[in-house]
């Protein structure tokens, strides 16, 4: 399967992280929804392998995505996770209908590889995409 991803983050406390290149971030609690893509048709980077790379321990993968580096953190709680298949990549369209409305966004934080201001997004509630719209 290849397509995008939303994975929704609970940070239930502040922390200050390094993150990469990107350097020391502060992270406020409240969630997080990073948005991702993988359009590989076959080996470690299908949506499918992306996914269980995200879910996997923290000590059994090398730190390569921005988001690794979140996801490592002990007090952070991955609450949901949205697939979308699709055969087109969206990434940067879902990310940019989620900017519209968050509270915040972590600057440059997963999108080195395009024009988008952030993949992730700050939300001090959520109950789920659905209600966003609203």
């Amino acid at each position: 399967m290849i397509g995008s991803y939303i994975i929704v983050v609970f940070l239930p406390e502040r922390i200050t992280i390094q993150v990469g290149a990107l350097g020391n971030l502060d992270f406020i609690r409240g969630y997080y929804l990073y948005v991702g893509s993988a359009m590989a048709k076959k080996g470690p980077n299908t949506l499918e392998n992306r996914i269980k790379r995200h879910l996997s321990e923290s000590n059994q993968k090398k730190l390569f995505w921005h988001i690794d580096y979140l996801l490592t953190k002990g007090s952070c709680k991955i609450s949901k996770i949205y697939l979308i298949p699709s055969t087109i990549r969206l990434e940067c369209t879902i990310s940019n209908e989620i900017l519209r409305v968050s509270d915040n966004f972590v600057k440059d934080f997963g999108s080195s590889d395009c024009r988008c201001p952030s993949h992730l997004y700050y939300f001090t509630k959520f109950t789920g995409l659905e209600e966003l719209s609203n």
